[in-house]
């Protein structure tokens, strides 16, 4: 599966933004999904991440009540959702899909597919 993330770009802190993966190839309702960050000097870390059905979402505890995970598998499309931006925000996202169960959705190495990347950056 190919994943194209989109939708960073420049917030002021406080401010909004929602990132879009569009997936094309293999069936994109066989994969759970992740969002991932990486910040200039650090290690990727993990954001969110959602069931292949929808059933259960997934958040890293700074992120919890400000960012909402989403997918239309119709439209082979995931979401993340940003409210709330503070400028520690700021990094590169990254979207992967991952095939095995059970889902490891924090642990990045068990992802079998990443997007690009898209740069936020949130200013104060």
């Amino acid at each position: 599966v190919q994943l194209q993330a989109s939708g960073g770009g420049l917030v002021q802190a406080g401010g909004s933004l929602r990132l879009s993966c569009a997936a094309s190839g293999r069936t994109f309702s066989s994969y759970g999904m992740g969002w991932f960050r990486q910040a200039p000097g650090k290690e990727r870390e993990f954001v969110a991440a959602i069931t292949r059905n929808s059933a259960d979402t997934y958040y890293a505890d700074s992120e919890k009540g400000r960012f909402t995970i989403s997918r239309d598998n119709a439209k082979n499309t995931l979401y993340l959702q940003m409210n709330s931006l503070k400028p520690e925000d700021t990094a590169v996202y990254y979207c992967a899909a991952q095939a095995a169960t059970p889902f490891r959705y924090s642990a990045s190495a068990r992802y079998d597919y990443w997007g690009q990347g898209t740069q936020v950056i949130v200013s104060s």
